[in-house]
Order: structure tokens, then C-alpha cells, then sequence
């Protein structure tokens, strides 16, 4: 951890224990979507991230829209992983042939690296501003930029030209490996002190005693988990068959009494992506 943790930057004791725990994949669809504002409303979720080109990004506002109070961000998304559905660019296809794949929408979490080689920093700033703008002029205020499928970008440039975007619209920016972490620290910016853990690595077997230990060993400053909710119901199993079990898992232990009791025996303070944002904003 460095000399001074993100934890006294964020106004918070130094050796205070903080943990983001932010909902992805909202506007994936409807049982995501229940699910996410269920986690933080009733369980220990604190903020989440809206994919705007996926196909219940409409319901998923309409909840926003319902409930100003809830922090969320903008996930910014150019990789489409659901088997048998397909989602693309809000930008007009012809301005942003990089970033399509042969059928014209976006590619499939295997040929990422096909897509990072190919895709032109000004087409990708093109459509990462018209993601952010179907928020915006929904009336909406998010709180920060991440990405769906690409760790801080997946690459230098693009990670840089979300930075300038998170400044220019006055959102703070996820940022979990350690070249962004280290560049975003020199700026005097708090970013996480530790690893992240993204909810899809863990396994599912003993998944909710995996959460517990992570709780019960969570270490001063500040650390976060990217989970991904969904209720597991009949929506979830038929659209999302490699993805529901883990979904489904998150949000039983999201919402468990075990997990706020956990919190509170540990003394750790569970925050959402609107905390970053104020000092990234107003530091």
C-alpha cells in the first residue's frame, strides 16, 4: 500500500477499511437489472455500472430515473458476451467500422484482442461519447466510466482517452491495474490501494465462504469487488447460460443478512463510485 492511502485521500481514517462494491452489467437485461437495484437497496451493493447499448439499458434508466439517489456509472461496452443475442455502436455504424465485427455488431469476448488491434482511438472516442450522452440527455447523472470486458481498457491510449472523458464530464474513472493505478496516484487521485476481485473468477463451489474470508481479511485502504447480480430466473438461465449461476450466486450473497453482519463484526465501510467521484472532482 502506498505512503498515503486512498483511504485519507477519500477524507477517511488512513487505516480505515473501504470497499467498493459496484454492480456490472446493468441494462444487460431485466433479471440483471432487478437484481442490481435490489443489491443496493436491500443488501450491501453501494453503486453500479449501465452497459447503454444493451437491449434493457431502457428499463434499466427508467429504474435510474425512479430513484436519483442511486450512484451509478457509465460501462462502457464494446464487446458483446451473451450466446445467441447481439448488441452494437449507438454511433452510426459507418462512422465506426473498427470496432465491428464481420456482422456489424460488436465482437464476442474471445476475439478481444482482435478488436484492440484493430479499433482507432477516434472512433472509440466517438461512441464511448455517445454511450456517455444517452445517459446524459436522459437526464441522468452518472458518476464515473468503466469498462465491460477490458481491465482499464485494454489498452494505454484507450485508458488515457477515458481518463480525459471522465475529466471533461466530471466523473472519476475505474482504474484496478497498476500502471493506471500508479499514473492516477501521481495525479494525487485516490484508486485502489489493493487488488481487485471480479465476482466471475471466484468459483462457484464454497463462493459465499470465498466472500466471507475476503471480508474477514480485507486489509486498511481502499479495495473493491466488481460483482454482476442477477435473480436467476427463468430470463437468466435461457439468455445467459454460461453467466447465471455466477450472477445468481452474487446476488444471494449481496443481499444475505451473513454479509451485513460481516461488515459490521469487521468494521468495514462499504462505498459506492459517488464517493470517488467527489474527490476526484472537487481534490
Amino acid at each position: 500500500m502506498p505512503a498515503q492511502s486512498s483511504s485519507a485521500l477519500l477524507g477517511f481514517p488512513p487505516d480505515a477499511r473501504l470497499l467498493i462494491v459496484n454492480n456490472d452489467d446493468f441494462g444487460m437485461y431485466r433479471d440483471v437489472n432487478e437484481a442490481v437495484v435490489r443489491s443496493i437497496e436491500d443488501g450491501i451493493a453501494a453503486s453500479c455500472s449501465l452497459m447503454t447499448p444493451c437491449p434493457a439499458a431502457g428499463h434499466a434508466m427508467a429504474l435510474l430515473r425512479d430513484r436519483p439517489e442511486l450512484p451509478f456509472g457509465i460501462h462502457l461496452t464494446l464487446v458483446c458476451d451473451l450466446p445467441g443475442h447481439s448488441w452494437g455502436p449507438l454511433t452510426d455504424r459507418e462512422k465506426v467500422p473498427s470496432l465491428l465485427d464481420e456482422s456489424g455488431g460488436f465482437s464476442t469476448p474471445d476475439r478481444i484482442p482482435e478488436l484492440l488491434a484493430r479499433a482507432r482511438i477516434d472512433e472509440l472516442e466517438a461512441e464511448f461519447r455517445a454511450q456517455i450522452h444517452a445517459v446524459l440527455d436522459a437526464g441522468l447523472a452518472p458518476s464515473h466510466l468503466d469498462w465491460h470486458c477490458l481491465a482499464d481498457g485494454g489498452r494505454e491510449d484507450v485508458f488515457e482517452l477515458t481518463a480525459t472523458l471522465a475529466v471533461e464530464y466530471g466523473l472519476a474513472v475505474r482504474a484496478w491495474l497498476d500502471p493506471a493505478r500508479a499514473l492516477l496516484r501521481a495525479r494525487g487521485l485516490p484508486v485502489l490501494d489493493h487488488d481487485f476481485v471480479d465476482s466471475f473468477s471466484l468459483d462457484l463451489d464454497g463462493k459465499a465462504a470465498a466472500y466471507a474470508r475476503l471480508l474477514r481479511d480485507l486489509p486498511p485502504g481502499l479495495s473493491e469487488w466488481a460483482v454482476h447480480p442477477a435473480l436467476g430466473g427463468e430470463e437468466s438461465r435461457t439468455v445467459d447460460p454460461h453467466g447465471w449461476r455466477v450472477r445468481r450466486s452474487d446476488y444471494a450473497f449481496l443481499t444475505s443478512p451473513q454479509a451485513r453482519e460481516l461488515l459490521r463484526r469487521e468494521g468495514i465501510t462499504v462505498i459506492g463510485y459517488d464517493v470517488i467521484q467527489r474527490a476526484w472532482t472537487t481534490g
